[in-house]
């Protein structure tokens, strides 16, 4: 990431980012704008029902018509 010098830094936003990097890298899910440590997370597309049981055994909360989201914090 490249500021330029004339603009200020959020440092904390680039701890965010480094560790949703990290969570969503580790745990194979998409994380929402915004995402903090502790929060649910997206289970992908790409990841099927049967697959997901699999994968998330705490269980996840299908929010109709797509998103599936999860508790990955334990």
């Amino acid at each position: 990431m490249t500021y330029p010098m004339s603009v200020g830094r959020n440092f904390d936003e680039i701890l965010r980012v480094i560790d949703a990097l990290t969570t969503a890298g580790r745990a194979g899910v998409a994380l929402p704008a915004n995402w903090r440590p502790g929060d649910h997370a997206i289970i992908p597309p790409r990841v099927s029902d049967a697959d997901a049981q699999i994968r998330f055994p705490q269980g996840f909360e299908t929010i109709p018509p797509y998103p599936r989201t999860v508790d990955i914090s334990g």
